[in-house]
């Protein structure tokens, strides 16, 4: 059984599921809490796992990149109030080399597995087989690559800029969303414009706002592009562990 946590910009949700990906509760969702320390992250995780059925192992997926548990970089979590407010860097100290995993571990007495969330999600929807490449639309933009099921180190590329003072997360974000009122044709723009970067096998649109995507828009995109539910974001807290542990 698997605790499976999707720490998001807005959001955490969480479910317990079994080896197969059948949830065992219905899911729960808080509010992400702000200012989000990393000792108030893991403070909120076993508050919700004590709402849930007993687990044996945990996976979070989480924004930023993380390598082998410890967080390198988080875009949402060092600031203020949440997504674009103001950063503090007293927060970007203590999430700077901060060993989630370990600290999870620790507190649950469960063995725990820590990923960019886009990972996490694209355990869930692979088919692993050929190259597949993950998109997750929500609060920002998130990113995975898979070659027959494995996974290809993580590129924040999602914060590289797509014009001039803009990036991939600003382009295409919540934020956008919100105000426009033609956003499904920057995400057409944005899979035309990686398609000749990645040439994958199949591209998945998963994450909150991929089921906004316009029918229209998603007829331009092509037969080799898929709209996965939001919920492979916790399925794949269940399939992480045989095809992501590290």
């Amino acid at each position: 059984m698997t605790l499976a946590v999707d720490c998001g910009g807005g959001g955490i949700k969480a479910n317990v599921l079994d080896a197969a990906g059948t949830a065992h509760a219905a899911p729960v969702r808080v509010p992400t809490p702000y200012p989000l320390p990393p000792t108030l992250l893991v403070d909120t995780v076993a508050e919700i796992a004590a709402d849930l059925p007993p687990a044996d192992r945990l996976t979070l997926g989480m924004p930023g990149m993380v390598r082998h548990g410890v967080v390198v970089h988080t875009p949402h979590y060092v600031t203020r109030s949440g997504p674009r407010s103001r950063v503090v860097p007293e927060l970007v100290t203590a999430w700077s080399s901060f060993d989630v995993r370990a600290a999870l571990s620790a507190r649950l007495g469960l063995p725990a597995l820590v990923l960019n969330d886009a990972e996490v999600h694209g355990a869930g929807v692979i088919s692993s087989s050929g190259v597949e490449l993950v998109l997750t639309l929500g609060t920002g933009l998130g990113s995975a690559l898979f070659d027959g099921g494995r996974l290809a180190p993580h590129l924040e590329w999602s914060r590289a800029p797509v014009r001039r003072s803009t990036t991939y997360d600003a382009y295409v974000g919540e934020p956008e969303r919100r105000r426009l009122g033609l956003w499904s044709r920057r995400v057409v723009t944005v899979v035309e414009g990686l398609r000749p970067v990645f040439w994958w096998d199949r591209l998945y649109l998963g994450g909150g706002n991929a089921r906004r995507i316009t029918p229209s828009a998603l007829e331009r995109l092509g037969d080799d592009v898929v709209v996965v539910p939001n919920s492979a974001a916790l399925v794949g807290g269940a399939r992480a562990w045989d095809l992501l542990a590290d």
